[in-house]
Formats: structure tokens, sequence, C-alpha cells
């Protein structure tokens, strides 16, 4: 969703911290990761330590524009296995898994918010607002640190397996015709990002329509970026005359690495 986010440069998108942080043993890992991701363009998203079926510590990165693909992948996990390996952050044998976000993506930085004003969100709070620590809405939109959740309107039961609509209904705050007086409706709630735990996307067709969307539009800029470097005739002063040897397919190891 990179038309909504906030003006930022990619240097300052690389560079944006991460409000929402993973706590304990995820800590650590990211303590490790992120300098080195960091040092390679990407930015870190999340890390996710699981025990099913042996240790798995799960890596989510991305580029600065939001790409990722399983080239990055692969490159990240050669790059941060050594690292993770001499730091040890973790006693017991693991299995490293690198991945992207996906499009239900978690939300860690204030643009990751920006960029998905509009779409249902699902929220888990690390300290307590009003006695609550779960929530779940539209983003309505970025408040300094904070965000705004506009509650989804609650709807008589339909179709088993319909999705709830996460448009808030206009009639809601003033009662429909004939009624004695106004809805019953939840308030807007306005979050610190630093206390929350996790948010989330929830995958919806708006969501997937977007992430389609954005999808072409980064393969019609790859193709014309690659157009202009084919038609661009070499500079003299810019050749080298030693001889490099292109990587080989082979020899990328992918055999730790996944990507959505």
């Amino acid at each position: 969703m990179p038309d909504r986010t906030l003006a930022m440069t990619d240097d300052a998108l690389l560079n944006e911290p991460r409000l929402v942080v993973e706590p304990g043993l995820a800590a650590r890992v990211a303590a490790v990761a992120e300098p080195v991701l960091i040092g390679m363009g990407y930015r870190l998203v999340r890390v996710r330590i699981s025990g099913d079926a042996g240790c798995t510590v799960q890596v989510m990165a991305e580029r600065p524009d939001g790409s990722m693909d399983i080239d990055d992948c692969e490159d990240i996990s050669r790059a941060l296995s050594p690292v993770l390996d001499v730091a040890d952050p973790i006693e017991r044998a693991y299995r490293l898994e690198i991945s992207s976000p996906g499009i239900d993506r978690p939300l860690v930085r204030r643009s990751d918010f920006a960029a998905g004003v509009g779409h249902l969100v699902k929220i888990e709070m690390a300290v307590a607002h009003d006695g609550r620590k779960r929530f779940r809405g539209v983003i309505g939109g970025v408040e300094g640190d904070s965000v705004r959740i506009v509650p989804e309107a609650e709807k008589p039961a339909g179709k088993p397996g319909a999705r709830p609509s996460a448009k808030r209904d206009p009639k809601d705050r003033r009662g429909a015709a004939g009624d004695a007086g106004p809805a019953e409706t939840a308030a807007d709630v306005v979050l610190a990002m630093e206390d929350i735990a996790e948010a989330r996307l929830v995958l919806t067709d708006a969501l997937v329509r977007e992430s389609l969307r954005r999808g072409k539009a980064a393969e019609r800029d790859m193709r014309e970026e690659r157009k202009q470097q084919r038609a661009a005739p070499p500079h003299p002063d810019n050749q080298d005359d030693t001889t490099h040897s292109p990587r080989s397919a082979k020899a990328r190891r992918a055999g730790q690495t996944e990507g959505d």
C-alpha cells in the first residue's frame, strides 16, 4: 500500500523504528537480526519463535518499498545464519525461516498503520486499554504514535460463512427511522502503538484486491527499469578489466528459506 504511506524516502523508511516489538527470546533474536538486515537494505518486520515440530525461528523482512521475493529470502538467510551462530541468542537447536510479511501482514511501524487506513485489523494489547486487551475494527487514521480504530458495525446474523462488513452504518449514530433514540454503538478507540503486543491486517476481499494492484504496479516498474538498463550503452570509464563470474543459481541455498 505504498501510495497511502507517509511521504518518506527509502532511507527514512529503512531506518524507521518499529513501535510494536516482540518480547523475550524473540526480542533477543531481533536485536541480532535487525542491524544485519538494515545493512543489506531490508527492514525487519517481526520475529516469531514456535516450538511446533522442533524450534522454528521465523524472521519476517521486506524491502523499504514492501517487496520481497525468494532471492531476497535466500540472501538474508546466508548473511544472517552465521551471525546468529556467533551471537547464539537461542541455546537449543532451531530451524531458521526467512519470509515476507504476507498480505495479512503484521503492523509494526507508524508507516504500516498509515498504509493500512481503511482496512480491517486485529489488535492484541500488551497494556490494557480501558480494561480491554483485544480490539478489532477498521484503521481510521494515525495520530502521532497512536492509531485510531473504528469498531466493526454490528450486523444481524447473515448467511453462514458471510464476511462481516467493516464499514460503519451511517445510521448507527442517529438511529433508524422510527427509533426512540440513537443506536448503541461502540466509540472509536485511540491506541498507543508502543502499548500494542501484536497488530495484524485481516484478510478481506478489499485487501486482496489492493495487494494485487500493488503487485501489478511493481511488475510494471521493474519491467520499465530493466528496459532502461538494457537500452543504456556502457560507459567506457565504467568498464572493469576484472572478469566476474555470475553467481550460479544452483549455488543458492534454499533449504532454510521460505517466502510468502
